[in-house]
C-alpha cells in the first residue's frame, strides 16, 4: 500500500475545498456520464497543486489522469503526492464551472449498494481461490507481493481461511508501478497457482517472508527457489512467468482492480463491499454480516 503521509494538508483540504454535491452513486453510477465536462488543463491542475503543496519543498506531485468522471458533469483528476514519508493518491472531482473541487471517494448508494461491484468481480476474477465456490461470502484481495502492508495483512486472511470454512477467498494480483519486482512476482504467483492451488498459498507466504531479501536483480533466482520450496518445479514456473500469456493474465487482474478504482494495496472486497486492511475481529464481523445478509436475501 502507498504509505499514508501524516501531513495536515489532507484534513485542511477536506475542510476548505468546497464544491457542489454530486448525484448519489448507485446502480446508475456505473454508466458513463452523458454530459462531457470541460476538463481542466494540465497547466491548471499543476498550478492548483503548486498553490496547495508548494509550501513544502520536500513534496512533489505528478498528475496521473484527467478524465470525465462517472458522475455526470464532474471531471476526475488523479495525482500522486510524494514526500519523505512515502506516496499518497489524491483524487479530486472538479465542478463544471472549474471553480470548486470535491476530494475523496464517491461511494455507492442504494438499497443494495455493493451489488454492482459484486457482479463485476464475479465476471472478472481470474485469481486463485481458497474455500468452496458456493460460499455465501467471497473475499477478494487485490495485493502486491512487494508491498509491506500486504505482508502485514496476510496473517489476518490466513486466519480467516483457517477458521472460517464457509468463505471463499480470491487473490487478485495488483503490482504497484513503484515496486520494481512486484510484476515479476505476480507472474510467478500466477504460474504457481496454475500448477497447484495449495502451493500458491505457501508460495505467497514465503515471498512475504523473504520480502526484505528480494531485489529486482535477484528476483528470478529467489522466486524460483521459493517456488521449489512451495512444492512445484521452480524452473518450469520461471519459464511460465516469462510467457506473454502470463503477463496478459496479470494485466487482466490489474485492469479489474483499476475498473473498481483500486489504487493501493491491500484492498479487499467482501461480497462487493470495499474495505481496507482491518484487524481480524473487524474482518470477521464484516464476513458474518455479509453471510447473514446473503442468507436473508435468498429467503
Amino acid at each position: 500500500m502507498h504509505h499514508r503521509l501524516n501531513y495536515l494538508f489532507i484534513p485542511l483540504l477536506l475542510l476548505t475545498l468546497a464544491g457542489a454535491q454530486p448525484q448519489p452513486a448507485g446502480a446508475q453510477a456505473a454508466s458513463k456520464a452523458t454530459v462531457t465536462p470541460n476538463l481542466p488543463s494540465e497547466e491548471t491542475v499543476n498550478a492548483f497543486l503548486h498553490e496547495w503543496f508548494g509550501y513544502d519543498p520536500s513534496l512533489t506531485s505528478k498528475i496521473s489522469s484527467i478524465k470525465p468522471s462517472e458522475i455526470e458533469g464532474l471531471s476526475e483528476v488523479n495525482a500522486v503526492l510524494s514526500g519523505a514519508q512515502g506516496q499518497q493518491q489524491l483524487k479530486l472531482y472538479i465542478t463544471p464551472d472549474g471553480k470548486h473541487a470535491l476530494i475523496g471517494d464517491i461511494i455507492p448508494f442504494g438499497a443494495h449498494p455493493f451489488a454492482d461491484t459484486e457482479k463485476e468481480l464475479e465476471r472478472g476474477m481470474n485469481g486463485p481461490t481458497h474455500g468452496p465456490a458456493n460460499a455465501p461470502v467471497t473475499v477478494v484481495e487485490f495485493s502486491d507481493l512487494q508491498c509491506p502492508h500486504c505482508k502485514e495483512a496476510q496473517p489476518t486472511l490466513d486466519k480467516l481461511m483457517a477458521e472460517d470454512k464457509n468463505v471463499r477467498v480470491v487473490f487478485q494480483s495488483f503490482p504497484l508501478p513503484m515496486h520494481d519486482w512486484a510484476a515479476k512476482a505476480a507472474a510467478y504467483a500466477d504460474c504457481v497457482s496454475r500448477s497447484s492451488n495449495d502451493a500458491f498459498w505457501k508460495f505467497i507466504q514465503s515471498v512475504y517472508a523473504a520480502q526484505g531479501d528480494i531485489t529486482a536483480a535477484n528476483a528470478d533466482e529467489k522466486l524460483t527457489g521459493l517456488a521449489d520450496a512451495a512444492g512445484v518445479k521452480g524452473a518450469d514456473i520461471a519459464a511460465c512467468a516469462a510467457k506473454p500469456e502470463t503477463t496478459t493474465r496479470v494485466e487482466k487482474s490489474e485492469a479489474l482492480g483499476k475498473a473498481l478504482d483500486v489504487n493501493s494495496t491491500p484492498t479487499l472486497f467482501i461480497n462487493g463491499r470495499r474495505v481496507p486492511a482491518v484487524p481480524y475481529e473487524t474482518l470477521q464481523k464484516l464476513v458474518d454480516f455479509a453471510a447473514k445478509e446473503n442468507t436473508t436475501a435468498k429467503k
